[in-house]
């Protein structure tokens, strides 16, 4: 008769891990082949604005007479504009202005939204009316006609070029807020009835932790898609202000302030490379920004599947 075996054969459980929520939203938008074209698109941008004109043989604002509209060449590919100067290094600077203002406004808009936002959907009552009213008031005064009031007040006032860049920033962010702490705010109306709050509740949590460690954290995904689509705006309005004179001043470039070469009849017509590059970076980059914000609310919704 066989002897029992006094090894217990312990059974091994094997924890598979899931993998966290960015790692799952990357592999969903590595699927939508246009988010990923245009994340590329970016990146490359980004490198040409804020790399590029370090490899550039041209000084930004060197003029050159002998050089005056020259058409594209093995010397200056996009050729030369009306003082000489090498359309392409102006254009890299131009990118790097452009998507500067463009970052710089979508992160300040972001803060003051989703806290204001945060604030007004964790207390509601008096706070939540009166940040709701201002946000009212601001979203029925159409953006860009408000900017236009704005930038043309800062002409009068002959504000310096340099400071002009920060001024445009604020500008931007103060008309991006409202919509986005309108979103927060309904976020949070809804965050504050899962468990994790009431636990909060248990645990004696300040109404700062509260709102800074656990709601706002849980926005995230919100805020990345809107914050990404912000940058396009941001763009568009800070181009159509240079364009208009009102943004910008030259000699420091933008793609707005460059494209204003194509109010002039003659080089609208006979100098084309002087406002097409420039018009075709604002179209890609703002296309791109867009498809890219679409595929990360694709990627952030846990209800889509691919």
């Amino acid at each position: 008769m066989d002897t029992p075996n006094p090894i217990v054969n312990k059974q091994v459980k094997t924890v598979v891990k899931s993998p966290s929520i960015w790692k799952q939203t990357f592999r969903r938008l590595k699927k939508n082949k246009l988010a990923m074209i245009s994340l590329f698109f970016l990146l490359f941008m980004f490198l040409l604005s804020f790399i590029g004109p370090y490899f550039s043989p041209y000084i930004l604002d060197r003029t050159n007479v002998a050089n005056m509209n020259q058409p594209p060449s093995a010397a200056h590919w996009l050729g030369t504009d009306n003082y000489g100067r090498d359309v392409l290094t102006r254009l890299m600077m131009a990118g790097q202005i452009s998507l500067t203002i463009g970052i710089a406004a979508m992160v300040l808009s972001v803060m003051i939204g989703s806290l204001l936002g945060a604030i007004s959907g964790f207390y509601r009552g008096v706070v939540d009316m009166v940040i709701m009213r201002i946000a009212d008031i601001l979203m029925s005064i159409p953006g860009l006609p408000l900017l236009l009031i704005l930038a043309a007040i800062l002409s009068e006032w002959k504000v310096p070029a340099e400071y002009r860049l920060y001024i445009i920033m604020i500008m931007l962010s103060f008309v991006g807020w409202p919509g986005l702490a309108r979103l927060v705010r309904g976020q949070i109306l809804s965050l504050k009835e899962q468990p994790f709050m009431q636990a909060t509740e248990v645990l004696g949590l300040s109404d700062r932790r509260k709102i800074l460690h656990h709601l706002i954290p849980n926005t995230v995904p919100l805020l990345l898609v809107v914050a990404t689509l912000n940058v396009a705006g941001s763009i568009l309005s800070e181009s159509a202000l240079s364009f208009l004179g009102l943004g910008v001043v030259p000699p420091t470039p933008s793609w707005g302030n460059m494209m204003d070469a194509a109010n002039n009849f003659m080089d609208f017509r006979k100098r084309p490379w002087l406002w097409i590059p420039p018009g075709t970076a604002i179209f890609l980059t703002v296309v791109s920004i867009n498809l890219l914000g679409d595929g990360l609310r694709d990627a952030l919704d846990p209800k889509m599947r691919r």
